[in-house]
């Protein structure tokens, strides 16, 4: 009698301090980390430190973003993934996390575990942009007959291998049946400095990073990725508008939470990012780099991120695509 009072009265306390955990959430003085698991400078900070800014407004409370690069991005989601799950640690991140399976071995981490995703914070299409000297005709037709006619002539530039450059250049390749070379770099600067200056042929970038060159006419817009015309190239016709279907491919962007965080935070941190996202500030910022936000639930978000990796996968090893 005495011993089942007793498991009571405790039970009834947990839940008292669980209540009152996510009701006082977040804390007066108490910093809430975004981790993100690139460096700095690079695009997941393009989007999550905007957004950071925006949501320490609306919570009234310090957001620092950390940034912990390294191995694709499966680093700092390792460390993410041991963290507390208490509301106050979140994890940014992107498409790269939907690959890193397939191209990680042995990863101490299960993105579809170990984290309840929150929200797809932005999304760019790629696109598919040429040098202007390298083929004779620069219209995307004309250019998949080219490389037919000479296999393994031309070649593309990613910013690496096992990224969503690589893995979409390579989805191209299969669903053209096409011989091009890949050449990996260390990062999205170096590959489009080398394209531009015509050490390589053709890349298949983010909209936001190719857009300057672009805008200059350093490179050549082929074709976007999309179902519709970006609004920033409205010119650019979709692969799908000249006869390449299926060939969809956006660089995502998203938030997760720590699996095991109450779930009255997450559902308050849902709610707040999508304030935030439709905030004037956030959408004009997004608007520059010609990024969109799909419109998700949490529970289709999820299923789109398990669509992602078996996607990914299935291009990895009919590409059989490598890190080294």
């Amino acid at each position: 009698m005495i011993r089942n009072l007793l498991i009571l009265a405790f039970t009834s306390l947990i839940s008292v301090m669980a209540v009152a955990q996510t009701t006082s959430w977040p804390a007066p003085n108490r910093p809430i980390t975004f981790i993100n698991p690139f460096p700095p400078g690079g695009a997941v900070d393009a989007f999550g430190r905007p957004l950071a800014k925006q949501l320490s407004v609306q919570l009234n409370d310090s957001i620092v973003v950390d940034n912990r690069g390294g191995a694709g991005g499966t680093v700092g989601a390792a460390a993410a993934a041991k963290m507390t799950p208490d509301g106050y640690t979140w994890l940014l991140g992107a498409v790269h996390h939907s690959i890193a399976p397939s191209m990680y071995q042995n990863l101490s981490y299960d993105i579809t575990k170990d984290f309840e995703p929150i929200a797809i914070i932005g999304s760019v299409p790629h696109v598919i942009v040429v040098n202007p000297t390298k083929f004779p005709k620069n219209d995307l037709k004309s250019i998949i007959e080219e490389i037919r006619k000479h296999p393994g002539k031309y070649n593309y530039a990613s910013t690496g291998n096992g990224t969503s450059q690589h893995l979409t250049g390579e989805l191209f390749k299969i669903q053209n049946k096409l011989f091009i070379t890949h050449i990996p770099y260390r990062g999205t600067g170096p590959a489009l400095q080398d394209l531009v200056a015509g050490q390589v042929d053709m890349m298949f970038d983010t909209l936001a990073g190719a857009a300057p060159f672009i805008k200059s006419g350093q490179l050549i817009a082929v074709a976007v990725a999309s179902n519709q015309r970006s609004p920033a190239f409205p010119n650019v016709p979709t692969a799908q508008e000249l006869g390449i279907s299926n060939f969809v491919v956006s660089s995502w962007y998203a938030m997760w939470a720590i699996k095991g965080t109450p779930k009255e935070i997450v559902d308050k941190m849902s709610a707040e990012v999508q304030i935030a996202l439709a905030s004037p500030e956030i959408k004009e910022r997004w608007a520059g780099m010609g990024a969109s936000v799909p419109k998700m639930t949490r529970s289709e978000l999820n299923t789109f991120i398990n669509q992602e990796i078996i996607r990914w996968s299935e291009v990895v090893k009919k590409s059989g695509a490598k890190l080294d």
